[in-house]
C-alpha cells in the first residue's frame, strides 16, 4: 500500500509541480526533439553495454541525461508502433494496429495539440503514419540520404526563432536493405556479437556488421543536431528523446514480443530538468512520450491519450510511474495476435494463433542471417536456442523470468513453481484487454506470402507472386476500440487509471 501511495503521489505532483518549476513562462516553454531509429534493439546502443557498436553521441546524451533500462514499445512493427507513439494510444485503439495501415483522421496526434498551442512542428525522414501533409505538422519532408537524415540540421537552422519547436526526426537506419556511408564506422566482423539464437557464420557476421554501421550513422546525425542546438544556445531547454520503433531486423527480434523486439533504447536529455545524470529502472511505455511532452508544454492531456507522464523520473530516477507495460503483435506480413504484459521480473506472452510457427519476414530465408538459420535448420544443425524460431505450433502461453533469463529461452508457463505468477499475469492481461477493447479477429488478415518450409532436407520457397493483399478484420474492430480511451492497468494488481 505504501508503494502504491508513493506512485500515485509522484504522478499527482508531476501535474502540480512539473510546469511550475521552470516552465510556466511561455517564453521558456521547452522544445522537443524525438529521434526514432528504424529497427534497433535497446542492447545495440553503446551506453546499454554493447562493446562493438559505436554510438558516441547517444552515449554522451545518456551520460548527461537519463537512461531508461526498462522502456518498452507497444508493438514490434514499424507503422503500428509509430502511430501508437504519435497518438499516445495502444495499437488496437489507434485504428492502425497492423503493418501498412495509415492512422485514421479521427485520431488525435499529440503534436497537433502542441502546434495548436503555438509550437512549430516538423516530421522529417521516415513517415509510415500519415500522408505527405497532416494537421499535426507544419512541414513533412523525406529527410534525404540513405538514412533519411540529411535535412535534419537545415530544419533546426531555418525554424521560426519566435516559436518553441517539436521535431520528429525519423531515420531509415537501420532498416534493410543496407546502404553504406563514407566516414561512418564499419566494424571488423571479428568484433561482431552474434546472438545465441542466430548461426555464427561469416555471412551472419557481415549482415550484423552492416546493421552496426547503420546504427552508427543514426548516431552521427544526432551529434550534428546536438551541436546545432548548442550553437543556437537552446540545448538546455530542449527535451531530446532517442528511441526506436521496434527491434533489430533479424530473426527473433523484429515482429516478436521478446525484449529483443520491443525493449527500446530510451535516452532523455533535458538539462533544464535533469540536473544530474541518472539511470531509471522504472517501466515506461512508448505511449508515455505524449503525456510527458504535453505536461511540460503546459497543455492538458486529452482523455484519448492512454500514456502517463514520466516527468517524476526525470526529477528523481528512483521514482516509478508504471508497475506494468503491455504490448501487442498483430499482422506483419504473417498472421499474428500475440499479447504481452511485463511486470516485476516477469514477461508473459499469450499467443492467440498458436497453431503456427511464430515467424516474421526477418525470420525467413530472405536475408543473410535468416538464410543461414534456415540452412542450418534444413541440415538439422540448429541448437535448441536457434530452433525456437521454427517451433510449430508455437506455445499458447509463455512466461519468462527476465532477470535470470534475459534472452527469454526458458518458458516457465508449465512450471508449477510459477503458478501464482502465471495467474497474476493472466489476470492483468485479461483486464487490459477488456478495459482497452482488444479483440481476437474471427477473420484476420492472412499471411501475405506462404512461409518457407523444409522438405526432405531442403528449403522450399513458395513463389511470392501470389501475395494475399486482402485486409481482414483487425484487432479492436469488433469492440470499436478506436473510441475507447481507458488506459488499462498501470498499478500491479489493480484496475486503477
Amino acid at each position: 500500500m505504501k508503494k502504491w501511495r508513493t506512485l500515485i503521489t509522484a504522478l499527482g505532483l508531476a501535474g502540480s509541480l512539473g510546469i511550475a518549476q521552470g516552465h510556466s513562462n511561455a517564453a521558456k516553454k521547452p522544445n522537443f526533439i524525438f529521434f526514432i531509429a528504424d529497427d534497433v534493439s535497446q542492447e545495440d546502443i553503446g551506453c546499454y553495454g554493447h562493446p562493438s557498436i559505436k554510438t558516441p553521441n547517444i552515449d554522451a546524451l545518456a551520460a548527461n541525461g537519463m537512461r531508461f533500462k526498462n522502456a518498452y514499445l507497444t508493438v514490434s512493427s514499424c507503422s503500428p508502433s509509430r502511430c501508437s507513439i504519435l497518438t499516445g494510444r495502444y495499437p488496437h485503439n489507434t485504428g492502425a494496429p497492423e503493418l501498412h495501415t495509415k492512422l485514421p483522421s479521427a485520431q488525435v496526434r499529440f503534436p497537433e495539440l502542441l502546434r495548436e498551442s503555438g509550437y512549430y512542428t516538423v516530421l522529417s525522414g521516415k513517415n509510415h503514419m500519415v500522408g505527405n501533409k497532416d494537421r499535426c505538422f507544419d512541414e513533412i519532408t523525406k529527410g534525404g540520404g540513405p538514412g533519411k537524415e540529411e535535412d535534419w540540421v537545415a530544419h533546426v537552422q531555418k525554424r521560426p526563432k519566435n516559436k518553441p519547436f517539436f521535431f520528429w526526426f525519423a531515420a531509415n537506419d537501420a532498416h534493410r536493405p543496407w546502404d553504406r556511408s563514407e566516414g561512418i564506422h564499419f566494424p571488423d566482423i571479428k568484433d561482431v556479437i552474434v546472438p545465441p539464437y542466430l548461426v555464427d557464420t561469416n555471412a551472419t557476421r557481415m549482415d550484423l556488421a552492416e546493421y552496426y554501421h547503420e546504427v552508427s550513422r543514426f548516431d552521427h546525425y544526432i551529434g550534428l543536431i546536438k551541436r546545432e542546438l548548442e550553437k543556437q544556445k537552446v540545448l538546455d531547454n530542449t527535451l531530446i528523446v532517442v528511441a526506436a520503433d521496434n527491434g533489430r531486423p533479424f530473426p527473433r527480434s523484429k515482429a516478436r514480443l521478446f525484449d529483443s523486439g520491443i525493449k527500446t533504447p530510451w535516452i532523455v536529455h533535458f538539462p533544464d530538468m535533469v540536473k544530474k545524470a541518472g539511470v531509471s529502472d522504472s517501466l515506461v511505455s512508448s505511449i508515455d512520450l505524449s503525456a510527458t511532452c504535453l505536461e511540460l508544454a503546459g497543455i492538458k492531456k486529452t482523455s484519448c491519450i492512454q500514456g502517463v507522464s514520466f516527468i517524476p523520473i526525470l526529477k528523481n530516477p528512483k521514482q516509478t510511474v508504471r508497475e506494468m507495460v503491455f504490448a501487442e503483435q498483430n499482422w506483419h506480413v504473417y498472421k499474428n495476435h500475440s499479447r504481452l504484459v511485463r511486470f516485476g521480473n516477469f514477461a508473459y506472452i499469450k499467443n492467440s494463433y498458436s497453431n503456427q510457427a511464430n515467424l516474421s519476414t526477418e525470420s525467413d530465408d530472405t536475408f543473410p542471417a535468416g538464410n543461414e538459420l534456415w540452412k542450418a535448420h534444413a541440415a538439422g544443425k540448429t541448437n535448441a536456442k536457434q530452433q525456437q524460431v521454427f517451433v510449430n505450433p508455437c506455445p499458447t502461453e509463455e512466461l519468462y523470468n527476465v532477470s535470470r533469463d534475459p534472452d527469454q529461452f526458458v518458458n516457465l508457463a508449465s512450471n508449477p513453481e510459477y503458478t501464482s505468477v502465471l495467474k497474476k499475469a493472466r489476470t492483468q492481461l485479461e483486464m487490459w484487454g477488456e478495459q482497452t477493447g482488444d479483440s481476437v479477429p474471427k477473420k484476420p488478415t492472412l499471411n501475405r506470402f506462404a512461409a518457407p518450409f523444409i522438405k526432405d532436407g531442403s528449403i522450399i520457397k513458395p513463389k511470392r507472386n501470389k501475395a494475399n493483399k486482402v485486409r481482414g478484420e483487425m484487432p479492436g474492430d469488433a469492440t470499436n476500440a478506436t473510441g475507447i480511451n481507458h488506459p488499462g492497468p498501470i498499478i500491479l494488481g489493480s484496475g486503477l487509471k
